[in-house]
């Protein structure tokens, strides 16, 4: 619309102009070699204007004829350009697709027809990755550096070749050198799971507040791996300096009040420290969140003088706070066992056993208590069978990581990974597949049966007799279990029923030549 209007005014201009020249006409005087001539003033602007014109063309014409070889040129320089890039993008397809000879073959054609871009270092760097030639990729990425838009890419290139190798002190190293040269998450986490390998925890934990305040994790994780790493830090230091672990615990709990080792080691700390009342207050805190053995163990134990009747009320106590779980059902149990209760033993995990709980499959913690409980007993019988049942009940839940079951917490799962471990039920096994059983063969039809095939004559006998024609019999005596087959009865050539299960037996057959 403003254009528009723009166009308008100039016209509306142009426009006026000639008019004013219109209502006042004038006389140009042109003098050429020595004779003068006179023209209207209209006249004289149009032929300006036409000249103008004609030498813009000429110029034109000019100009476009000296820029032809330059014109080829670029022509040929975008071409070049264009199969370059369809050669980059196809090569990053291939690569996508595993096709380690095609992204090789486009990688050389993209170096070649566009070497000096930034995504065709990268291609050769990852078609020499996919091809596993790894003196090829690591020369691709070493040669990223040398541009400051590549230097990111290189560094983590050539740090994940490092690990891949199996150089952590290399790896480490061009971590380090990303990170300080602009923070990235990869390289963050890569310097992380260093410190904690090797249990440098004060690292560790600048390592991640560096990493929080870049905004490389998130406020809840960094919180979370801080309470982790405080905690491993509490657990060193529980017996060279209780008061900076309990100050430890406490922080840890603070940033997450659901991790387990946390509080269980600020509880016992505490309560070593004489506030039992406070030490209580916190693990029931804790369990009423988190229902989990070590809690329950540290509450039983505020006070080491206790009887195994005080602990049996403690218990109690504590089951207050998750009473539905099944771990206050077996603290119960098990520290009304200690405190030779049986009957309350029994009656605190009889809802692990009802067959409307569990699925009718008591854990292997239940059984073993039922065993105990038994062998209190004297049921001797009875603790074989829930030993037993034991070994083939489902497990408990335990500290897993990676495949690993752990019955105790570790900050640092066997991978490396920062809080890896997790407190949950173990996944089951899976039986081998049982042989299939090939079900009887169908009963024969009632024609077969109402019609037998006669058997043929089986005579046991010591001795069987042998004759010629024109000779007297002559009698040869059978081995031990022998029996004589009457061949009249059988086909020739066609064994019988009979005869394949005396041959079964280990019968040795004689019969009439």
């Amino acid at each position: 619309m403003v254009r528009l209007l723009i166009f308008l005014a100039a016209l509306a201009l142009v426009a006026g102009g000639l008019t004013w020249l219109a209502n006042n006409p004038g006389v140009v005087d042109v003098t050429w070699r020595g004779e003068q001539y006179e023209v209207s003033l209209l006249f004289g602007l149009g032929a300006v204007l036409a000249l103008g014109i004609a030498i813009a063309i000429v110029w034109g014409l000019l100009r476009f004829v000296f820029r032809i070889p330059s014109l080829v040129s670029v022509g040929a320089q975008s071409r070049r350009r264009e199969k370059g890039f369809q050669a980059l993008s196809r090569g990053m397809l291939a690569v996508g697709a595993g096709d380690a000879r095609g992204a090789a073959k486009h990688a050389y054609d993209a170096s070649r027809l566009i070497g000096h871009e930034p995504m065709t270092k990268l291609l050769q760097a990852q078609s020499a990755q996919l091809a596993g030639d790894r003196a090829r990729a690591v020369a691709a990425y070493n040669a990223m550096l040398d541009h400051h838009e590549t230097q990111g890419i290189g560094l983590r290139g050539l740090h994940i070749e490092a690990r891949r190798a199996g150089d952590h002190a290399a790896a480490l190293q061009y971590a380090m050198r990303a990170q300080a040269r602009a923070p990235a998450a990869w390289a963050g986490q890569a310097v992380l799971d260093d410190r904690t390998r090797r249990g440098d925890w004060a690292g560790a934990l600048a390592t991640v507040d560096s990493n929080a305040g870049a905004r490389l994790i998130d406020k809840p994780t960094a919180n979370r791996w801080r309470a982790v790493i405080k905690t491993a830090m509490a657990e060193e230091a529980m017996e060279r300096d209780p008061k900076a672990a309990l100050v430890l615990a406490q922080e840890a709990c603070k940033l997450a009040p659901t991790l387990v080792p946390a509080a269980a080691i600020s509880g016992r700390l505490t309560a070593q420290a004489g506030d039992y009342r406070r030490a209580s207050r916190m693990l029931e805190a804790a369990y009423a969140q988190t229902p989990h053995p070590d809690l329950a163990a540290a509450y039983l134990r505020v006070r080491h003088g206790d009887s195994t009747e005080d602990r049996l009320t403690r218990a109690r106590t504590l089951a207050r706070s998750a009473p539905h779980d099944p771990e206050s059902l077996l603290t119960v149990g098990r520290a009304a066992l200690d405190a030779r209760n049986v009957s309350a033993a029994r009656a605190a995990i009889a809802p692990l056993i009802a067959s409307d709980s569990s699925n009718g499959r008591p854990t292997r913690r239940v059984c073993l208590l039922m065993a105990d409980i038994e062998e209190t007993e004297g049921n001797h019988g009875a603790v074989r069978e829930w030993l037993g049942r034991a070994a083939r009940a489902p497990r408990d839940k335990a500290w897993v990581a990676d495949g690993v079951i752990s019955d105790r917490w570790a900050p640092v799962s066997p991978s490396g990974t920062l809080d890896g471990f997790v407190w949950r039920t173990p996944d089951e096994r899976i039986a081998a597949p049982t042989e299939s059983v090939t079900p009887p063969p169908p009963p024969p039809p009632p024609e077969a049966i109402a019609a037998p095939v006669p058997a043929p004559a089986i005579t046991p006998a010591p001795e069987a007799i042998r004759s010629e024609p024109g000779q007297a019999p002559t009698i040869v005596p059978a081995p031990r279990s022998g029996v004589i087959i009457d061949p009249a009865s059988m086909a020739p050539d066609d064994p019988g029923p009979e005869e394949r299960e005396a041959k079964r037996r280990g019968f040795r057959l004689y019969a009439n030549e």
